[in-house]
């Protein structure tokens, strides 16, 4: 039956896809990026290549590069669609299995996902996943996480509601969304192996467990793994015309399993540092929502509760760990989260005017302590300034909880309760929305966030239209002259110059004389012909070990960089003055 608030799960979906598509290929692939985009684009120019993962975003991919072209906007195309899709996972848990179908019996092994979302609680957890930080910066870059993490939601979402062909399809795509799905797939299966034993099952278990009315979950099962099999071995090969993608999608789990071994370089430091900066809505009301099931036994928040706290133990623990794996805790705790913020969308009882004198006080509050930290990083090289609005900062927040502490013991704890919910809802909502645009990349000045260790890609617009110009110069075609690139592995520059005669080289031969020439930077490439040089700035990498003020990050997103320089050598005889 439609409800009456199924057309703001549209809204969720437009505001999704708006924070995801806005302005999606203006910056440049890195090199991570670059990497996954260069395998499509090799798979749609028939080329044989050899696929090292990602498959399910490889095949996506290639195909819109086959039927369009290949942009930075289709590189990211199939994870901005796939992520703004995420909206509709609550809408999924919220509705119960079509009215004509016969029930399903659950059983242990699926009770401890069962239970089903309020409407309000869908609708809440529709709009924070929408804005969720991590799940918009995933979204944004080439790869296939969100695959992973979309398609695998909705799967169980299918099965839930007794759809196993849709449900194995779904599966199948999930399966090809890359290594980062082992980590979310382990997180899961640690949870439900702890939680089966630890939780008890009797309140859990499906009213409709008749033998007369459940339906036959073997064969259920075997559907579903007849289209989740076909969907791997259609999709990963693209109809079977790349034979090769079934090797990509098993090294998908060679890689995570790599990942055990090797190290990422990123300290477990950052990962706790993002989780309190970009998740402080969800660890909150997540947290009270924590203390909420476990005062009233809910085994099914319980459960929710301890999914996050593995899969974030997970994060820390794994050695090629990045911040971009808080997207399996956060799932979640955006649901915890969403299930205890509708408890304070409702009127005060008595004593409207006051509730909302609270809610005023407690903005004037938070907006004072941002001001503190945002003055503290301003002049961060000044002690006595910055410890001085440190000071105010901590002053503020602590007369905050007093005056809700007193207000709830002197005078009402609904007042204290629903005005101090309500302002704090406000204020971190605002501050999630922040982060969410600056999660994707489009800060001004640029800002240096943790989602992505790949180090920055800086001057890809000025190189390119530079080879342009001396190549309309000297020949009139703004891609026909050929370019040496040598010393420089960097799969983003490949893919900027991907539209011309690029070639690669270990040495270069001093006896040839080609028109373009990438290195290093280096005073002379020794070449028999007489060369001119231009330095760019390509890759910035933040220092992080040089960092002195957080706060500074926090509110502005600046980190020390160091960079990368490499020269670009144009043959004497193209420019003007050279010919004259």
């Amino acid at each position: 039956m439609k409800s009456r608030y199924d057309h703001l799960y549209l809204l969720a979906f437009l505001l999704a896809a708006l924070l995801r598509f806005i302005e999606l290929g203006a910056l440049p692939l890195t090199d991570t990026e670059a990497n996954w985009a260069l395998q499509a684009l090799s798979l749609a120019q028939g080329e044989k290549v050899l696929l090292s993962g990602q498959a399910g975003y490889i095949a996506f991919t290639s195909f819109l590069f086959y039927t369009l072209e290949s942009t930075n906007f289709l590189a990211r195309f199939v994870p901005a669609f796939a992520g703004s899709f995420i909206v509709f996972l609550p809408y999924f848990i919220h509705k119960s299995p079509h009215p004509n179908l016969p029930p399903k019996k659950e059983g242990r092994v699926l009770s401890l996902f069962g239970g089903e979302l309020k409407e309000r609680t869908a609708i809440t957890a529709a709009f924070l996943l929408a804005i969720a930080p991590g799940l918009v910066a995933l979204s944004r870059q080439a790869n296939g996480t969100m695959l992973a993490l979309t398609f695998g939601a909705f799967a169980w979402g299918m099965w839930k509601n007794n759809n196993p062909k849709w449900a194995g399809l779904f599966a199948g795509v999930a399966l090809l969304g890359g290594a980062s799905l082992w980590m979310g797939l382990l997180g899961i299966g640690l949870s439900w192996a702890i939680g089966q034993n630890l939780l008890r099952h009797e309140d859990l278990e499906e009213e409709h467990s008749s033998p007369n009315h459940a339906r036959n979950e073997g064969a259920d099962l075997k559907i579903a793994a007849i289209f989740m099999g076909g969907t791997i071995l259609l999709f990963s090969t693209r109809l079977l015309l790349s034979p090769n993608g079934i090797s990509a999608w098993l090294n998908s789990l060679t890689n995570y399993l790599s990942g055990w071994r090797f190290a990422s370089g990123v300290p477990i430091t950052h990962i706790l540092f993002g989780l309190f900066t970009y998740y402080p809505l969800a660890l909150l009301f997540g947290i009270i929502s924590i203390w909420r099931a476990l005062k009233e036994k809910n085994q099914h928040k319980i459960f929710l509760a301890l999914w996050a706290a593995i899969a974030l133990i997970l994060t820390l623990i794994y050695p090629a760990r990045q911040v971009s794996d808080l997207i399996w805790a956060g799932i979640p705790l955006w649901i915890l989260s969403a299930i205890e913020i509708p408890r304070y969308f409702r009127k005060p009882t008595y004593e409207r005017n006051e509730t909302l004198g609270v809610f005023a006080l407690t903005i004037i509050l938070l907006l004072f302590s941002w001001l503190n930290l945002a003055s503290a990083s301003i002049l961060p090289g000044n002690p006595e300034f910055t410890s001085t609005h440190q000071y105010l900062l901590a002053a503020s927040i602590g007369l905050l909880i007093l005056s809700l502490s007193l207000i709830a013991i002197g005078w009402s704890v609904e007042i204290a309760t629903l005005g101090g919910a309500w302002g704090i809802i406000l204020g971190l909502t605002i501050y999630t929305l922040g982060t969410a645009w600056g999660a994707t990349g489009l800060r001004t000045p640029k800002g240096i966030e943790l989602w992505d260790n790949a180090p920055r890609v800086a001057q890809a617009g000025l190189l390119v239209d530079t080879v342009g110009q001396i190549s309309t110069w000297g020949s009139g075609d703004a891609q026909s002259l050929n370019i040496v690139l040598t010393g420089v592995n960097s799969p983003a520059l490949n893919w900027v110059l991907r539209n011309h005669d690029l070639s690669e080289v270990a040495i270069l031969d001093s006896s040839t004389t080609p028109d373009l020439v990438i290195s290093p930077y280096t005073e002379d490439i020794g070449l028999a012909a007489s060369y001119r040089g231009q330095d760019f700035t390509w890759r910035k990498s933040p220092d992080w070990l040089l960092m002195n003020s957080w706060p500074k990050w926090v509110i502005l997103r600046e980190v020390p960089e160091s960079y990368e320089i490499i020269i670009l050598w144009v043959r004497n005889d193209l420019f003007f003055d050279a010919q004259n």
